[in-house]
């Protein structure tokens, strides 16, 4: 094996403590005649478990060590595969490079353990390349990340030749992509040394679909028109979603990302407190081969906060052009974003004119750089009725229409008054008698 690994080279550039360079290394010493069984052994189970962890985090099923090489060569970020991403496998002298590398993982697929686990006395690696998986609920790992290291591992076992091998991957990257990006929906950040952002994926995002919000059809008419034109690489605005508490900003946005996922849409939630970061974040992601959505929720700022400036200066005026595949989609229960008080209308009078203060001007002029502005407001009480009535029928609760009515105002009365949040926690209230 080591001789094998050895021969990598676009791919080459592994951490030492991979699990396929730790096992390199347990292949040199075994091979050199030189080590203690136990020694080898306990090194085999560590990494093995390493691999059973990975396989349990994305629900990896049958051949694991096939699954970890697919994964490996998917979550692998260099010049190659992000040329590839971009605009697929073209004719060059990289290709040669990366033809070899793609022979090595051939062999990497098709390798004999039985001689080690012969010597040693273990049957490890027979057992997790001929693996059952303990099926669990789709929610405790990414199902993203899970069919299509899976799909992609069981069509490179079936290819003959390099060739083969080298048009699956490649085309796999111009489809899918490469990196978490091409395999996750939606992101959290955090700072890492440098003043460098790491993308965190969210594993357990909300499945839910546009359809799944009862009403507001004008609003999601004009979500969907502003991000299919956005994926579809033509001109888009950022989009503010505004209006009272529990009206489905929130959850629309989730659903936009859901329905053009398979555009190449993803999603990057940051909080207030990041906005210091979003040069760096955007300077990270402007060259990737998908439409960003960054999104922030509850988006407000007090009187005394200036956040708001690091946002003004990316969203538009700034130096530096924003990315065309990038676009910022932020909900908040103020209309305007920043809290603003009488005071900020009283600096000039005449005429029973109001001249707004220059203060009022600064604070405006954030809410006016989102191009598109959609109004989320409270449902009226038979519109109310109308969500509650949908959602029963969706989850098949059969009550007489008066007695569902009742039952739903008793409910909003203690519990945050009349809106679509109220209404889906009625209907679970109802599920659970």
């Amino acid at each position: 094996m080591e001789k094998i690994v050895a021969k990598l080279l676009i791919y080459g550039d592994l951490p030492t403590d991979s699990i396929l360079l730790q096992l390199s290394d347990v292949y040199r010493d075994f091979n050199s005649g030189s080590y203690k069984k136990e020694d080898l052994i306990t090194r085999c189970y560590r990494q093995i478990k390493r691999i059973l962890e990975l396989g349990t985090d994305c629900a990896f099923d049958k051949n694991l060590w096939h699954n970890y090489l697919t994964y490996l060569m998917i979550m692998d970020e260099n010049p190659f595969s992000l040329t590839c991403e971009k605009v697929g496998s073209k004719d060059g002298s990289v290709n040669h490079f990366a033809t070899n590398d793609f022979h090595a993982f051939r062999e990497l697929f098709n390798f004999d353990f039985s001689g080690l686990e012969k010597a040693l006395g273990i049957d490890c690696f027979t057992c997790i390349t001929n693996y059952k998986a303990i099926e669990k609920p789709e929610l405790m790992y990414n199902g993203n990340v899970s069919e299509k290291v899976r799909a992609l591992s069981e069509e490179l076992e079936k290819a003959q030749t390099d060739d083969k091998f080298f048009n699956i991957v490649t085309a796999f990257y111009k489809r899918i992509g490469v990196g978490a990006f091409g395999l996750n929906k939606a992101f959290r950040i955090r700072e890492i040394s440098g003043g460098y952002v790491e993308f965190n994926p969210i594993n357990n995002m909300d499945t839910v679909v546009l359809s799944d919000l009862i009403g507001y059809e004008i609003q999601k008419e004009k979500l969907i028109a502003n991000t299919k034109a956005f994926v579809e690489g033509k001109k888009a605005n950022n989009v503010l979603l505004f209006g009272d508490s529990g009206t489905g900003k929130s959850t629309s946005i989730k659903a936009i990302v859901n329905e053009f996922y398979n555009d190449g849409l993803r999603m990057i939630e940051i909080y207030k407190y990041q906005f210091r970061l979003l040069s760096q974040l955007i300077a990270q992601i402007k060259n990737r081969n998908y439409k960003f959505i960054i999104y922030m929720d509850d988006l407000s700022f007090e009187e005394d906060e200036s956040d708001y400036k690091f946002l003004k200066a990316v969203i538009e005026g700034g130096v530096e052009t924003k990315p065309d595949n990038i676009l910022i989609y932020a909900t908040s229960n103020r209309r305007h974003l920043i809290r603003e008080t009488w005071r900020d209308r009283s600096d000039v009078e005449q005429d029973g004119d109001i001249h707004r203060s220059d203060t009022m001007e600064e604070k405006l002029s954030l809410a006016n750089r989102f191009g598109v502005t959609i109004g989320y407001y409270k449902p009226s009480r038979q519109e109310f009725y109308d969500i509650v009535r949908g959602l029963t029928a969706r989850n098949g609760i059969d009550m007489p229409e008066e007695e569902l009515r009742l039952e739903a105002d008793r409910w909003e009365m203690y519990h945050g008054g009349i809106s679509g949040r109220t209404a889906q926690q009625f209907v679970n209230y109802l599920l659970g008698k």
